[in-house]
């Protein structure tokens, strides 16, 4: 099963989603005016631990936002996340995420009240609410995300936060650690996203 088949992206924000994190191939042309986007942007997560406190990054983010609907779509690498120690990312990676089988969790949403944020955007930062799709470890949830969006310097800056309970996504925690890991983890995703021109040719 090839990336694309693996990825719940549609429309065209999907599809210029798909180009960013693919790459490669011919090029083709995205139409793309009012849209942003990024390959690096920041997710980390934290989960309190009676044993030890659970904590990962990932630069390998990669959004696009679409300030002329409201759409948003985000991609994350599974294989990406830095953990301090690096028997705790090769479980993560083997044992609880699969991440060889599910290399990628997404999200697709709609901003909630788009066209309200964005006429006072231009003004300063924005609180903000998607209501959307996350897929991760092959399941999929309506999902809420909450943050903060805000013009500066021409980019589009990005601030979000919500909580992910792993039972939800068939994340299986051993008994042994079960009671000793908070139910839920915190996401922060931090994005600088750049302006696409009108017209933007994805290069081989």
């Amino acid at each position: 099963m090839g990336v694309g088949a693996r990825l719940p992206l549609r429309g065209k924000l999907g599809a210029l989603l798909l180009g960013v994190l693919l790459g490669l191939g011919r090029p083709q042309l995205v139409h793309a005016q009012g849209k942003y986007l990024t390959r690096a942007g920041h997710i980390s997560f934290f989960s309190a631990s009676i044993m030890e406190d659970i904590e990962a990054r990932n630069d390998k983010v990669a959004a696009v936002f679409d300030l002329g609907t409201g759409q948003i779509a985000f991609a994350v690498p599974i294989h990406d996340f830095q953990f301090k120690r690096t028997l705790m990312q090769e479980h993560f990676n083997e044992n609880y995420m699969e991440s060889d089988k599910f290399p990628k969790a997404t999200f697709t949403g709609q901003l909630v009240n788009a066209a309200q944020v964005l006429k006072q955007l231009p003004g300063g930062a924005q609180n903000v609410e998607a209501e959307g799709s996350l897929t991760m470890h092959g399941v999929t949830h309506k999902a809420i995300v909450s943050g903060t969006l805000q013009l500066r310097d021409g980019q589009l800056v990005v601030f979000a936060y919500f909580n992910i309970a792993p039972a939800d996504y068939a994340i299986d925690i051993p008994l042994l650690v079960r009671e000793h890991i908070a139910k839920s983890v915190s996401v922060r995703l931090n994005l600088t996203c750049d302006a696409v021109a009108p017209a933007v040719a994805t290069r081989p």
